[in-house]
């Protein structure tokens, strides 16, 4: 009998294996197919991912807007609609600042392009004639600064900001949402997820409950808490900086008259949002745009101007919106971005400091339980006045 059971588990492992092995035979025959399936399946809860990366995003503003409102006086009207009133508000505020950025920012950042482009060979030949009145043995003017001033000449400028390629790219943005009615249907599912959260967190706790042991419920439960609070505290106050040094590198050059000032606080403040390479990056791109259209002292002005507001940024308004929360130190900072840029590009480097802080949250978790339950031994190995300390994990 037991033999029996035997040869029917084996009988049953073969035919699985076999199973398996011509299912995977007519995917990989029919990959197209299949991508055409995942294609149509993304395509449709494409609305739904969207609304939720809506609600996220308006999550917090909206939270703060709705605890305002329930300090009102109890039984009126904004009290007892709070949760509505805060949401309606909250969506207001968010297209008014839609409009202000497509109305009046982006106008001006893609005209200053588009005049930077168009007069940049005389800003070259500007900048040129002036190196050639230098005495000829200035460092301008010798041969590796000359073969250097050629090879900037020789940058397509055009094609690396072709603006038909950044119309291009907004185009297939927008086609994401191909149809009014996904849009629409976005805007609802992040209105109702907004309205419904305590009950739709509510429903995830009870089902992570019921399939999760306590032990595991509470570890998911905590880990997604301390997540949640590293993502949102550091996309807001990323923004939020963003958006600050923006203005104030725009306010400050407008008044030095240094041209494209606009343009260049939007850079600024836009590659701000990448902790240390992207202001460095910002910063080099500015000097030779100044250069080319100011001259080198209005340039070192500019450098100077930069420099103090982002020392500023860095030390005083920075601390201030972050805080100390991530607690994350500045070489591992580094690293994440560095490893994230490499691996995922812009969006790696964005996203680098809080996957890297939660990473850390858990392991130093991982550790204090190792530690708890006396997982972790401490060897102490003497040797004359010396020891070394050698760490098991079992």
């Amino acid at each position: 009998m037991k033999k029996e059971k035997n040869d029917i588990k084996l009988w049953l492992f073969w035919f699985s294996l076999a199973v398996a092995i011509i299912a995977a035979y007519n995917i990989l025959g029919n990959l197209a197919g299949v991508a055409q399936i995942i294609g149509n399946i993304l395509g449709a809860i494409m609305p739904f991912c969207i609304g939720l990366l809506i609600a996220y995003i308006l999550y917090m503003p909206c939270r703060s807007i709705e605890t305002l409102f329930k300090k009102s006086k109890k039984k009126s009207f904004v009290n007892k609609h709070a949760r509505g009133l805060s949401i309606l508000t909250t969506y207001i505020i968010a297209l008014i600042v839609i409009v202000i950025i497509l109305n009046v920012i982006i106008p001006i950042v893609v005209q200053s392009l588009s005049d930077l482009f168009t007069n940049l060979p005389g800003y070259y030949n500007s900048v040129t004639e002036k190196i050639n009145e230098l005495p000829e043995d200035n460092i301008l003017r010798s041969e590796k600064a000359t073969e250097i001033i050629n090879n900037i000449k020789n940058i397509d400028f055009t094609a690396l900001f072709n603006m038909e390629r950044i119309q291009q790219y907004i185009k297939s943005v927008i086609s994401a949402m191909e149809t009014i009615l996904d849009a629409f249907i976005a805007v609802i599912v992040s209105v109702y997820i907004l309205a419904q959260r305590n009950a739709i967190i509510r429903f995830l706790s009870k089902f992570t409950k019921a399939i999760a042991s306590k032990n595991a419920y509470e570890k998911i439960k905590k880990y997604f808490m301390k997540s949640n609070s590293v993502f949102f505290k550091f996309l807001t106050s990323q923004v939020l900086d963003a958006i600050l040094v923006g203005v104030l590198v725009s306010v400050a050059l407008s008044i030095l008259q240094v041209k494209y000032a606009v343009l260049l606080g939007f850079m600024i403040g836009l590659f701000n949002l990448i902790p240390y390479f992207g202001a460095i990056v910002a910063v080099v791109i500015a000097i030779l745009i100044t250069v080319l259209t100011g001259g080198i002292g209005k340039a070192l002005l500019m450098t100077v101007v930069v420099v103090i507001l982002q020392q500023i940024d860095a030390n005083i308004i920075n601390p201030k919106i972050v805080g100390d929360s991530l607690e994350i130190s500045q070489l591992l900072v580094i690293f994440a971005v560095t490893l994230g840029g490499a691996y995922f590009g812009v969006i790696g480097m964005f996203l680098a400091v809080p996957v890297a802080t939660v990473i850390k949250l858990v392991i130093e978790d991982f550790i204090e339980e190792r530690e708890k339950s006396k997982e972790i031994y401490i060897v102490h190995i003497y040797s004359y006045n010396d020891y070394i300390c050698v760490v098991c994990i079992f």
